[in-house]
């Protein structure tokens, strides 16, 4: 496969090069035609066989259109973000210069000049944050940031600069404090709402046919769920008419991903079953640690089936102690103690901690001790939309006989989550303070994540001085489990808030 893949890459280039030698005097041009729209809305499918067939025919009919040049650089970021193959990305890394110089040849006094060449900078910007190069990455996105500054002076009624100038800004407006320093360098003024009203007015005002409207999209699904935290909105754009899964992996990857952090497990694991007939689907094993989570959150010991596909197939460093602990607890939940154990020893000896989830991960394995089994049941339950089932395993617990301080705050947290979304807030704040009381001068997750739900639940109902000081508690919190994921949504939370 991967020299199938090349070969065509070699050809691709070739031609490209061939045609400059042959006539240095030719006219670039950046014509987002058939061929290239059917290009970007493969790779924008995952069906990259289509897409370069696409780009073949139209750089056999046309060398010098440079908006070919560009869409090529889809296949490369979207397969190295979703697979994160180091050896991939060895074989791959080289486009970004050639891509790059064969864009320098363009019409400088064309908006789409400097454009193309920051959304290359853009996609490896993205690349290298995934694959743990923070030096490239930084370099990298202030080379777009500072194209894409150019592109807008020069030409303030290009419409398409506010696609990436929206997702900057809203990216800007949710870094934690530790990370402020990055956008007061690149002069970045961040604001979630601003950025992603940016985005929304952007898919308003185009349709699916023209240039980047797809990508637009995703970036105003993920910024609007996970930076304005309109989880409810976002979802009935997902199952509307607006959002293809058919035929379409990468919408498909999209919303299994935010039905399982909207906490809609059936839905995710219906939208996977229904993907799972694609022949591309096979190349991607996220979509096995996607069943498998949404296997898990049922109490499912056939989640351990897709956690070990996802294994074998993964050529990443990134979720195998996940994978392994996550397995871990699905045999424990059963009662199966030899399996159990087996898979937490497998935590210490593989992967790497550079991500949250790994490093949690890494805790746990090291421990000699397991977590209360119903509590940790409760937690899969309410992560998959099983409130009843979980408030059912919670009315079991006698909370009084609780003498470990770590399930008392795990108790109270998770009693809090299914009051709150059982619309019940004001339970749902009473317990949430039970956690934070018990657990703010503590390690654990629990406390800081009361006060981050604590603060939507205010910011929801208009109360913003009582959101701001529950995020703003949640900001203070010691340092703990998922700091950065939650320090994120808490930054976000404070940039929604002061920009009403």
């Amino acid at each position: 496969m991967y020299l199938y893949i090349m070969r065509h890459f070699v050809v691709l280039f070739c031609m490209l090069v061939c045609g400059l030698k042959t006539a240095k005097a030719a006219n670039y041009v950046y014509d987002y035609n058939n061929n290239c729209n059917r290009a970007y809305q493969s790779y924008l499918s995952l069906h990259f066989a289509e897409g370069r067939s696409a780009l073949f025919s139209e750089i056999s009919a046309n060398p010098y259109n440079l908006m070919a040049t560009y869409i090529a650089d889809y296949e490369d970021c979207i397969m190295l973000l979703l697979n994160c193959d180091k050896e991939e990305y060895k074989h791959r890394e080289a486009h970004m210069n050639q891509r790059l110089n064969l864009l320098e040849k363009g019409d400088h006094n064309s908006p789409w000049y400097r454009f193309t060449r920051s959304g290359v900078y853009l996609h490896w910007a993205l690349i290298n944050m995934r694959m743990g190069d923070t030096y490239h990455q930084a370099i990298y996105f202030r080379k777009s940031f500072l194209l894409l500054k150019e592109n807008k002076k020069l030409f303030p009624q290009f419409e398409y600069n506010s696609v990436f100038a929206g997702l900057q800004e809203a990216v800007a407006g949710s870094l934690p404090d530790n990370y402020k320093w990055l956008a007061a360098l690149f002069g970045i003024k961040g604001s979630v709402k601003k950025g992603t009203d940016q985005l929304e007015v952007f898919l308003n005002t185009h349709s699916p046919e023209q240039p980047l409207y797809a990508e637009t999209q995703l970036y105003y699904l993920f910024t609007r769920f996970y930076l304005v935290a309109d989880q409810r909105g976002v979802w009935e754009y997902l199952t509307g008419k607006r959002f293809a899964t058919r035929n379409n992996l990468l919408n498909t990857y999209v919303k299994a991903n935010l039905a399982l952090d909207y906490r809609k497990a059936d839905a995710a694991i219906e939208t996977l079953n229904a993907a799972m007939a694609e022949p591309e689907y096979k190349n991607y094993p996220v979509f096995d640690y996607q069943m498998g989570m949404a296997l898990l959150t049922r109490a499912d010991t056939g989640c351990t089936y897709y956690f070990n596909q996802y294994l074998n197939k993964n050529k990443s460093e990134l979720f195998i102690k996940d994978a392994w602990q996550k397995m871990a607890f699905a045999w424990y939940i059963a009662g199966n103690t030899a399996k159990a154990e087996y898979c937490k020893k497998q935590i210490i000896q593989r992967g790497t901690a550079r991500l949250d989830a790994d490093k949690q991960a890494e805790k746990f394995g090291e421990k000699k001790t397991w977590p209360m089994r119903k509590l940790l049941q409760c937690r899969y339950l309410i992560e998959g939309g099983y409130y009843k089932q979980a408030l059912a395993v919670l009315n079991t617990i006698d909370n009084a006989s609780l003498t470990n301080i770590a399930d008392k705050e795990e108790y109270y947290f998770r009693m809090g989550r299914i009051y709150e979304e059982s619309g019940n807030s004001t339970k749902a704040l009473e317990f949430y303070q039970y956690a934070i009381a018990m657990g703010k001068n503590r390690h654990e997750q629990f406390a800081a994540r009361a006060a981050l739900q604590k603060g939507r639940i205010y910011e929801q109902t208009g109360n913003n001085p009582q959101a701001i000081a529950s995020y703003k508690e949640c900001l203070a919190m010691p340092e703990h489990d998922f700091q950065n994921s939650i320090d994120n949504q808490a930054k976000a939370g404070l940039n929604r808030v002061d920009g009403k």
